[in-house]
């Protein structure tokens, strides 16, 4: 996934981050830190909804819940779901045993069947069709990205931002696998500025 930034839905809103290079680590990445401040992206179910939205995943038009029309209580299951896999990603990049059991839950919650479709005369798929009627159906995409990052991807190009004050995780894929930052325009550049700065200084003839 290409490193990008999504504008507000409405004014106001704060920028989703898409610059992990995983959709589950920019999952996680919908809380983070500001300064001294932690902010999170998730304030509400249609927050949700819009992330999905924006990291490509099919959402319900107009969420029903046991034939119901209203809120699905989107928000508390993932916020939960993106603190189960923080913790997951975490425990992982540090060579522990994690406790799935939130993932799994959330994994068991999927609701999906193949369809054949036809794409053009000689272009036959088979297509993944998702029942979305709860929380966890709807968030199921999400975990079963995470469940793919956490058993498949290289732990060692699991990074966290070097930046101090930024708590952004994201997957290394750069040929030399020597990223350091989140991006260069969050963070990087910040800190080859003030590392200039400090080298400049020491450069300088002690004055007497």
């Amino acid at each position: 996934m290409n490193a990008h930034t999504v504008s507000p839905e409405e004014s106001g809103r704060p920028h989703a981050l898409f610059l992990a290079g995983h959709p589950a680590l920019d999952f996680l990445n919908t809380r983070m830190r500001v300064n001294a401040a932690f902010l999170d992206l998730l304030q509400s179910d249609e927050d949700v909804l819009i992330w999905l939205r924006q990291a490509g995943y099919p959402t319900p038009r107009t969420p029903r819940i046991d034939g119901r029309t209203g809120s699905v209580a989107l928000l508390r299951s993932a916020r939960r779901l993106r603190e189960s896999v923080r913790s997951l990603v975490e425990s992982r990049k540090m060579g522990q045993r994690g406790d799935p059991f939130i993932l799994n839950s959330i994994l068991a919650a999927s609701r999906s069947y193949p369809q054949l479709v036809w794409r053009g005369p000689n272009a036959v798929e088979i297509e993944t069709v998702r029942r979305q009627e709860t929380a966890g159906s709807i968030l199921a995409p999400v975990a079963e990205a995470a469940a793919e990052l956490l058993t498949t991807a290289d732990f060692d190009l699991i990074k966290r931002c070097e930046d101090d004050t930024c708590s952004l995780w994201f997957s290394d894929q750069t040929k030399s696998h020597n990223r350091r930052w989140c991006s260069m325009e969050i963070c990087g550049n910040r800190n080859k500025v003030a590392a200039y700065r400090v080298r400049d200084r020491n450069r300088r003839p002690p004055t007497s």
